[in-house]
């Protein structure tokens, strides 16, 4: 017999996988019975004796780090529905804009509609992760689109560090949008992740995040943490950048996971590193080489980032060749790595990003 999801999240507990929280705790409460609703509305085979419950979704908001993503997942991966998707809502909108333009060239005035029937005709369930409005393009097609998909029976579970109220918060035409806010509170379940402790920085706070050598062992602490932050599931997070795709290979729960060739090697600029960083609130990065006058490139580009990564407050977990201090020793910007140095160390201390 399968487990409930308080059962489920009672076992992390008692493994001593989380730390007991009450609102993660009324939260699995609220999506265990939105679970049991999913299978109530599978046995009800017959809609001529009992027509299937409409079924509302979930809007979590809090602060970063208060375990909204990890309950959302925890739900996803073991609800009833066998129709289901779970989405960083920024790749989400990418592939929406992409439909719209597809659909548009074909003469469609209107590509909200076709793309809402598309999506509930495959899906009964849609978990976005860390939902934000930053354009007046995005907020008018989310409020339709989401007003059309809740109306064909799509159930929606999101995430968000804001709540409903501050959505497109002092946005171009944001009154255009305040319809959808309305739409929202009524039609899918508010719920607050209140408190003050972030236990994402909690569980960082004293552990190694800069690990060297490159070696077996360092390998394994980091596929730890990364497991320990993630539970182990991960889908790639792709960003668009002007007319560019930048790509980080692992992202889950805020978290994104590369190589150091999957960012410093490829022609990036300030504007890539700035997405990035915007796009996740720990990065892991491993196999950092020691850098050199031939390397000057791939030099400068780490120096970027982690510029970027310094200024978005990100977590850095890292694994290199050598040491930050010994990491550029010489070469064109030997001198200049110093404050990238600087930068790396205070990104690993106990209080960073607290």
């Amino acid at each position: 017999m399968n487990k409930t999801l308080t059962e489920i999240y009672n076992d992390k507990l008692l493994k001593k996988l989380i730390n007991y929280d009450n609102n993660q705790s009324k939260a699995v409460a609220l999506l265990e019975k939105l679970n049991d609703g999913f299978l109530k509305n599978n046995a009800r085979i017959l809609p001529r004796i009992k027509k299937k419950t409409l079924l509302k979704g979930f809007y979590f908001w809090g602060g970063v780090g208060r375990g909204k993503s990890m309950i959302m997942d925890l739900f996803y991966k073991n609800s009833f529905v066998k129709n289901k998707r779970r989405v960083h809502f920024h790749a989400f909108m990418q592939e929406i804009h992409e439909e719209i333009h597809l659909i548009r060239k074909s003469g469609v005035k209107d590509a909200i509609e076709p793309i809402a029937r598309k999506i509930s005709k495959n899906l009964k369930l849609l978990c976005f992760d860390e939902l934000q409005i930053t354009d007046i393009t995005d907020a008018m097609i989310v409020g339709r689109l989401m007003e059309l998909l809740t109306k064909n029976g799509v159930v929606i579970v999101s995430t968000s560090n804001r709540p409903p109220d501050d959505l497109y918060k002092d946005g171009l035409n944001r009154d255009l949008f305040l319809p959808f806010i309305s739409f929202l509170k009524e039609n899918m379940e508010v719920f607050e992740f209140s408190g003050s402790i972030d236990y994402r920085q909690l569980s960082l706070s004293e552990k190694t995040r800069f690990f060297t050598p490159i070696n077996l062992k360092n390998k394994s602490e980091i596929n730890a943490l990364w497991n320990e932050l993630t539970d182990g599931i991960s889908t790639q997070l792709k960003l668009k950048v002007k007319s560019r795709e930048v790509i980080i290979p692992a992202f889950s729960n805020g978290v994104g996971r590369a190589n150091f060739n999957d960012l410093c090697e490829k022609p990036l600029g300030p504007s890539d590193f700035l997405a990035i960083a915007k796009s996740v609130r720990v990065l892991i990065i491993e196999n950092i080489p020691k850098l050199s006058r031939e390397k000057n490139n791939q030099a400068k580009r780490f120096v970027t980032l982690i510029d970027a990564l310094y200024e978005q407050k990100v977590i850095l977990i890292a694994s290199a060749e050598a040491t930050p201090l010994k990491l550029y020793e010489k070469g064109t910007g030997s001198f200049e790595f110093e404050r990238t140095v600087s930068r790396i160390k205070e990104m690993q201390s106990e209080s960073w990003a607290s």
